[in-house]
């Protein structure tokens, strides 16, 4: 670990990333101070906790003197935001969040997960597989995870695990945060559009993977998910060492999913097709990093998921209720298949348009038939969330004729008594967003 940079003050400090680091750095010692113009829990508590919360909301430029050592500047911010315009003026040495992982991170092997759909719970499993057999290892990965404190963690270790993101680096840096990275080894778990708002084609979208591929050198490796077409072809043209996986043997119920290794059967907590895809991948990096694979199921037998990804929030003898971030067309079909092969019963799946993507005109026609496994399926939309992003409303009759045989809702009220009506008739219920449905409550979620 670096010890050059003594104060650090954090340009949009209460981002879900960026509050993490934030507090990691703050326990090396470093001297850490933030800014941001609104912070929301849980990274009002966690900076609070650590003491870090800035005891004025909103930008002070009078923050911004001429000790600090280094500014990390968060995506959140723009442009002209006026403490980095002052630390501009100043000459402070300013980098974004993955450039400076990537300077800490230099003289470590790195490995890191990429893809549209899959990293967090691919990284978490690789998380929970080497802490449970003993390795001293870094990490940076999207989501809280059971067993670890933080979703930063940089010390002296000599591994990292990283989650890949290919959203933009920072306001003054345009490109995908996983090309710092120069991974040794990794993970590219499938290429489905996202994030239209800064990726507005499907070729810009697919380049940027290319970009990624290109940045693992002579030396490097990674592993990709063989029925991804894309990746297929992006593979055959690259000069990067690469394997494919596929979807491992294995029987799935409501008693739990098994996988035939050898001669030796392995129970497993995650349920569905393409958690089984991400665990063979995992399994192929630590196939490579000496962890055989017998160790390698026995210590990810119990790996429950990452959180708000396949959450179980509550399960009775007749039924389950499950939570998942999924706001994308693949990760729809992905997680409500994956709640249809593994529970017997009625499913009512119900879907947020709350990211850029899924409140965009254009890209809403990718959505079609992405929740047929449902029995029933409901898609809802707040028209204030589209007022919050500045964006034209979708009509109701729009929004049904991209997604197919679903019930459209915009009322919170008519949602939670559509939904508890379902739950009272003994339904699976699905919900899966990256929002909270507009603050609704259902009792158990």
């Amino acid at each position: 670990m670096n010890k050059t940079f003594k104060r650090i003050h954090v340009i949009a400090i209460g981002g879900a990333i960026m509050h993490n680091l934030a507090i990691a750095l703050s326990q090396r010692k470093y001297e850490v101070t933030g800014s941001d113009d609104a912070i929301f829990d849980p990274a009002k508590s966690n900076l609070e906790a650590a003491g870090l919360l800035p005891t004025v909301m909103g930008w002070d430029t009078n923050r911004i003197t001429p000790n600090i050592d280094y500014i990390i500047l968060g995506m959140h911010a723009r442009q002209d935001n006026p403490e980095l315009l002052k630390a501009q003026e100043l000459g402070l040495t300013i980098m974004s969040f993955p450039e400076f992982v990537a300077q800490e991170t230099q003289n470590k092997k790195r490995i890191v997960v990429a893809g549209s759909h899959g990293k967090t719970t691919t990284t978490a499993i690789l998380m929970h597989v080497l802490h449970k057999i003993g390795w001293d290892f870094d990490y940076i990965v999207g989501s809280s995870i059971d067993g670890f404190e933080l979703s930063v963690k940089l010390s002296d270790a000599p591994l990292i695990l990283i989650e890949g993101d290919e959203y933009l680096t920072s306001p003054l840096d345009l490109r995908s945060k996983f090309l710092w990275y120069s991974p040794h080894i990794s993970i590219i778990t499938g290429i489905a559009y996202d994030h239209i708002n800064v990726f507005p084609t499907w070729e810009s979208y697919v380049e940027t993977f290319k970009k990624y591929i290109e940045t693992h050198g002579s030396e490097g490796k990674y592993f990709w998910y063989a029925k991804d077409e894309t990746l297929a072809a992006l593979s055959k043209a690259t000069g990067v060492q690469n394997q494919a996986y596929s979807t491992p043997a294995y029987t799935s119920s409501k008693s739990g999913t098994f996988l035939e290794i050898g001669n030796k059967k392995f129970g497993l907590s995650v349920v569905g097709q393409h958690n089984l895809e991400n665990l063979k991948a995992a399994q192929l990096v630590c196939n490579e990093l000496g962890i055989n694979e017998h160790d390698f199921y026995t210590a990810a037998s119990n790996f429950s998921g990452a959180g708000r990804r396949m959450e179980k929030i509550l399960e009775t003898d007749r039924q389950v209720v499950y939570r998942d971030f999924a706001h994308s067309p693949s990760k729809l079909r992905a997680t409500t298949a994956a709640i249809k092969e593994t529970y017997s019963g009625k499913l009512l799946a119900v879907f947020e348009l709350h990211t850029f993507s899924s409140l965009t005109r254009d890209f809403l026609p990718l959505y079609n038939e992405s929740m047929t496994p449902a029995d029933h399926a409901i898609v809802f939309f707040s028209k204030s969330v589209f007022e919050h992003k500045k964006m034209p409303v979708l009509s109701t009759e729009y929004v049904k004729e991209c997604f197919g045989n679903v019930t459209i809702i915009t009322d919170t009220k008519k949602l939670r008594k559509e939904v508890m009506q379902e739950f009272d008739a003994g339904s699976n219920i699905l919900l899966m967003s990256s929002g909270t449905f507009s603050d609704t409550s259902f009792g158990w979620s």
